[in-house]
């Protein structure tokens, strides 16, 4: 096996903690052969913890620091697969490779207790990017509905699945026109809750069926959704405090693009925009999936919102998407205009409430818990 560079400590990258230094040689082995099957191990570097709570040992992984600043310039990863040359959409080890070298060069460490948790999480972000490329959905801000053979609605419980269909089946179905032939009508937020609990549910198929019984008996009975959604599910790193780099992403990450403008986020399911990073500089769209989004496209989306609202018979406040597909054209096209808009959207977004200068970029992204057998910290409500 390859020799891997040590360090002094560090934060952030990927942290193995465990119990015992024998469990610890055992993980970091098993990683350290990941990274050899991918060709990445000259890449990478040790460093010793930082504070380590009494009985618990650990060893990080970054990125080194040369690769770093050339590959990801004040962490952007954005242009990895690019730099690289990988090709994500065709080969699941490149997908794979750009995943771990984005945690890699984490200014916030991913922290695992098993190199098994480890690589559970990469296959579920890879799980999670695979279905959203595939996720296709009819845009509607009031209407709901779900494949009525395997779906049912009740006030309290929301859309839960018909006894006797499988869970994963059924989030195919409501998600993939291929599976269905149709297309369903979601938020975008339900819709990223559905694309992460099929990537959890696939996972859990392969390293811990237990618990994925325990989420098939959960949706036959009551759907979980929103807070408690993530709660249930989800990490978030990165805070208003500390914000992650504004072009800091790993595929499989859970982001919010916020609406800056008061007026246009007065419009139902304008507030923002929820998106899964599809790695290679590209975020999902759901209503046209085959036209991912760039960081750019989005700004400019999000930014001529204030500029296509209009109220409707009704009285209603909505927004012409014509309008705001031929405002998005026109300013791809006039470069100061650009620079402009960008200057302004890629910055931090402002706390809830304020509209004042910020940008649309939020401080924080959200990942999957851990879900392997003895460490998994994914608690289903008793109810």
């Amino acid at each position: 096996m390859t020799a891997i560079h040590r360090t002094r400590s560090r934060t952030g990258g990927i942290r193995l903690r465990t119990v015992s230094t024998d469990a610890l040689t055992a993980a970091s082995h098993s990683f350290l052969a990941q990274l050899e099957r991918l060709g990445l191990t000259p890449n990478v570097e040790t460093a010793e913890g930082l504070e380590v709570p009494i009985g618990d040992v650990e060893k990080s992984f970054h990125l080194r620091d040369d690769l770093a600043q050339s590959w990801a310039p004040g962490g952007d990863t954005t242009t990895l697969t690019a730099r690289l040359r990988l090709n994500t959409e065709r080969r699941l080890d490149d997908l794979e490779r750009e995943i771990l070298l984005a945690m890699l060069l984490s200014p916030v460490a991913f922290e695992f207790p098993s190199h098994a948790e480890l690589a559970a999480s990469v296959r579920i972000r890879r799980n999670i990017v695979v279905a959203a490329r595939k996720t296709s959905l009819a845009f509607h801000t009031t209407e709901l509905d779900r494949p009525e053979d395997c779906w049912t609605y009740a006030k309290g419980r929301g859309f839960t699945v018909r006894p006797g269909h499988s869970l994963i089946a059924a989030l195919q179905k409501a998600t993939q026109p291929e599976s269905s032939g149709k297309l369903y009508s979601f938020s975008c937020y339900r819709a990223t809750e559905y694309v992460i609990l099929l990537a959890i549910a696939q996972e859990l198929a392969h390293c811990n069926p237990v618990l994925l019984e325990g989420l098939q008996r959960q949706w036959e009975h009551r759907a979980i959704m929103s807070g408690q959604f993530h709660d249930v599910f989800l990490r978030e790193y990165g805070s208003m405090e500390a914000p992650l780099p504004p072009k800091y992403y790993v595929p499989g990450d859970r982001l919010w693009f916020r609406n800056p403008d008061a007026h246009s986020s007065d419009v139902s399911g304008y507030e923002g925009s929820w998106v899964f990073y599809l790695g290679g500089g590209l975020f999902t769209n759901f209503w046209q999936r085959e036209r991912p989004y760039t960081l750019t496209a989005k700004c400019l989306e999000l930014f001529h919102w204030r500029h296509a609202t209009y109220v409707d018979a009704g009285g209603e406040l909505r927004i012409d998407e014509d309008i705001v597909k031929a405002l998005v054209q026109a300013s791809m096209a006039d470069p100061i205009e650009l620079a402009k808009i960008l200057e302004l959207m890629l910055r931090l977004r402002e706390p809830q409430g304020v509209y004042q200068s910020g940008g649309c970029i939020d401080a924080s992204r959200e990942y999957p818990r851990w879900v392997c057998p003895g460490s998994a910290d994914m608690v289903l409500p008793a109810d």
